[in-house]
């Protein structure tokens, strides 16, 4: 599946060598090995993570930044996509993207799920693997898909970047074959 592009979400807070880092890294470097393009925000945190495990890995990093935040993309960035606002930054990546991970994060990492759970669950994206990586997501996960039902199944969740790895390319593959 290689001209297909994965959009990485997660917390720009975080600096190496923390486990989270370490974790978005392996990310990258699995995404890449796989013949997956990234695209993440563009800065640092996990953003940087996750384009430099797949620039290490010979993989193609995008990064999509906006006018309005600071900062500079991460030097992992090979093709730097500028918008201008926040919002406009989100939707580039939900449109680039054949499929989805949050990485851990904070509120901005939680709005980028919710918005691409909601447009996927609404029928504005189409169908695409939506992946939250990690235990952090369990309890938010679990409790709204208690709470409405009919979201059950747009999330996957992954406990490792192996298992979010396999989970994209298995609903990836799914996909292509029901296009076909």
């Amino acid at each position: 599946m290689p001209d297909l592009l994965i959009s990485v979400f997660g917390s720009s807070r975080i600096a190496e060598p923390s486990e989270a880092y370490q974790q978005a890294r392996e990310l990258g470097t699995a995404l890449a090995r796989a013949g997956f393009a990234v695209a993440t925000g563009g800065y640092s945190g996990v953003m940087e993570a996750v384009s430099r495990g797949a620039a290490e890995a010979g993989g193609r990093v995008h990064g999509v930044v906006a006018r309005t935040l600071p900062g500079k993309p991460n030097r992992w960035v090979e093709q730097e996509i500028v918008v201008e606002t926040w919002e406009q930054r989100l939707f580039q990546l939900l449109t680039l993207g054949d499929g989805y991970v949050a990485c851990p994060g904070a509120t901005g990492t939680l709005v980028e799920l919710s918005v691409a759970w909601e447009m996927i669950n609404k029928g504005l994206l189409p169908p695409r693997p939506l992946v939250a990586l990690g235990e952090f997501w369990r309890p938010i996960v679990e409790h709204i898909e208690a709470a409405e039902p009919k979201t059950r199944g747009v999330v996957s969740l992954a406990a490792s970047v192996r298992a979010a790895l396999e989970i994209l390319q298995v609903r990836l593959a799914r996909n292509r074959a029901s296009e076909a």
